[in-house]
């Protein structure tokens, strides 16, 4: 049974997986946590970018109708630390198994892992990211990758531009109040853009080799 709390109220029915979403209402599921936009009108496109973590998982969907990118959810799956790591696999998995079956994106964008240190922290998030793959390709979804500089250059024009500024034309870009929080929420969103940018290239390419 769907049960609909408003007023800002916290919902703790399972409380080692939460989804945080940017919302008014608070929707409580299968023990998930989840705060919801009311409902839109879907635009065209629907791209859902993700930010993957074991701990947090950033996700953003973004309507692309044309050229016009209009946001429709963002937030984050969080999974509680010293939970063991197989409990925190299926909780992100099925977190976001909810999220695509409320939300039914057209595509799937994912940033690329890249790591310099912390093997270990790096196994654990190649992990997570592995099962949120597995939730989008079962539905039989495109899926798009893209390294942090591929984002940063569609974003800003800049491959090694720095967050804050990724977060700010985020902000711009799709005409949020403010920055979305955690970080990984933002970074998610920017995927969204950089795919949704690149399908237009795409498209644009394609209809060039076709005359």
């Amino acid at each position: 049974m769907l049960k609909i709390l408003k007023g800002g109220r916290a919902c703790t029915i399972y409380e080692k997986l939460k989804v945080f979403l940017n919302a008014a209402q608070i929707f409580c599921y299968n023990g998930i946590t989840i705060h919801m936009f009311a409902s839109r009108e879907r635009l065209g496109l629907r791209i859902m970018g993700i930010d993957p973590g074991i701990a947090i998982v950033g996700f953003g969907f973004v309507d692309k109708e044309g050229s016009k990118l209009t946001p429709v959810q963002y937030g984050s799956i969080q999974t509680a630390a010293h939970t063991p790591e197989e409990e925190r696999l299926i909780q992100v998995y099925e977190g976001m198994v909810q999220l695509l079956d409320q939300y039914k994106p057209d595509e799937v964008a994912f940033e690329k892992l890249f790591f310099n240190r912390n093997v270990t922290n790096a196994m654990a998030v190649s992990q997570a990211r592995g099962v949120l793959i597995l939730a989008a390709v079962q539905r039989g979804l495109p899926i798009g990758e893209y390294t942090p500089m591929q984002v940063k250059q569609a974003i800003v024009g800049y491959g090694k531009a720095e967050k804050k500024q990724v977060q700010e034309m985020v902000r711009m870009f799709l005409k949020l109040q403010s920055v979305p929080k955690p970080d990984d929420v933002a970074d998610a969103l920017a995927v969204a853009i950089c795919h949704a940018h690149s399908s237009t290239l795409n498209s644009k390419l394609n209809e060039v080799l076709r005359k």
